[in-house]
């Protein structure tokens, strides 16, 4: 099943044109990839694919031109990255570069970091880490331990990052750490680059339900980073990180992660005898068509230099919703049918990774405590 095109998403041919390439390549590109595989949405590992991708011009799209971007609109990147979500293409090498590392350096970095390392993005040739979860702090991260110490030569880093989705084939992680004290529960927290070749970082596996390694614990030893390391503002870390999660929260990954299962279901049901229900797949077609143009209006807000850290807060939670919700509809719609081994896998996957949509960008109470105190609730 592919994505409907609505206008208010797509408004112009070059965008049409620009959807219906996409679906060609993957439909060539992904056609010996069995939906059990496509089905791990945007944990799938694939460098050669990003390259492809980076080949094609569709990575790095809204970046400058002079760092070896494209200059394309939020919008045509939001095309694209729909596509690949939905069709379950292995993304998971440049994704977090692509989504959020880029925008940051591009604001923050110095101008040789912009130079040597965004084109490298673009190219889908440069794989970045998050560094921002813990062990004991989860999704608060104002309660994060990790220092950098200033020195005369520049930083000295310390502590232990959690949850590291592929820093084991990172080239570079971004860290959140503390630099300074504050007085305020948000302040003296910084964001720095770290090169993940240099000496003192180890990066242990953690397995997930499923037994599947993306995950890591990651251990800074007094690993000494140079001063350019960091970005943006000594200090201002609080607000770079919510600018940030504001580009991790709001795209369509939040709400496309279950969406092969939609696919494989709606094949299913097509060739079952006599008329399926049709209620449960109304609503839940409905709500993915809302998700939608929220999760694309943040984009343009994104693109005209604005911080929608509640409204990515909002998206990500009812993204989250739904795409906990889609295997319950499936299990309704469909019993889990030994028959059809494929749909069978399928639906095990997503059953097993659904917990995790709550938890990944965010836990849900910190979710509704952000939105919340957004609406001058609390």
């Amino acid at each position: 099943m592919a994505l409907p095109t609505f206008p208010l998403e797509t408004k112009t041919p070059a965008q049409e044109a620009l959807r219906d390439e996409v679906r060609a390549f993957l439909a060539e590109a992904l056609s010996d990839l069995p939906a059990r595989e496509r089905a791990r949405s945007w944990t799938g590992f694939d460098a050669d694919f990003s390259k492809k991708l980076g080949e094609r011009g569709w990575l790095g799209m809204t970046l400058p031109k002079e760092y070896g971007g494209h200059d394309r609109s939020a919008v045509d990147r939001h095309i694209v990255v729909e596509e690949l979500l939905a069709a379950g293409a292995p993304v998971a090498a440049h994704w977090i570069a692509d989504r959020q590392s880029a925008p940051l350096i591009l604001r923050h970095g110095t101008e040789e970091q912009r130079r040597t390392i965004l084109p490298r993005i673009a190219a889908g040739t440069c794989f970045f880490g998050i560094g921002m979860s813990e062990a004991g702090s989860g999704s608060d991260l104002a309660s994060a331990r990790t220092r950098a110490e200033r020195t005369a030569d520049g930083y000295v880093l310390n502590g232990t990052k959690l949850w590291t989705t592929y820093a084991h084939k990172a080239h570079y992680m971004i860290v959140f750490c503390r630099t300074g004290q504050a007085e305020s529960r948000y302040g003296g927290f910084s964001q720095v680059l770290v090169d993940m070749s240099l000496p003192g970082i180890s990066v242990s596996p953690v397995l997930d339900i499923a037994g599947e390694h993306h995950f890591n614990e990651v251990s800074f030893d007094n690993v000494l980073l140079p001063p350019d390391a960091l970005l943006g503002k000594e200090g201002d870390g609080w607000a770079q990180v919510m600018s940030e999660l504001a580009f991790e929260r709001s795209g369509p990954d939040r709400f496309l992660s279950s969406f092969v299962l939609v696919d494989e279901l709606l094949r299913c049901l097509k060739r079952m005898p006599g008329p399926a229900e049709t209620s449960d797949l109304g609503r839940m077609v409905a709500r993915l068509m809302v998700l939608r143009q929220m999760s694309l209006s943040v984009a343009g807000r994104l693109a005209r230099g604005e911080q929608p850290v509640l409204a990515a807060a909002i998206v990500k939670d009812l993204g989250a919703l739904f795409e906990q919700d889609v295997p319950e509809i499936a299990r309704r719609v469909l019993r889990e049918d030994a028959s059809d081994p494929e749909y069978a896998a399928v639906f095990r996957r997503i059953l097993l990774a659904a917990p995790s949509f709550s938890l990944r960008g965010g836990t849900r109470e910190i979710l509704r405590g952000i939105i919340a105190r957004g609406l001058g609730l609390r």
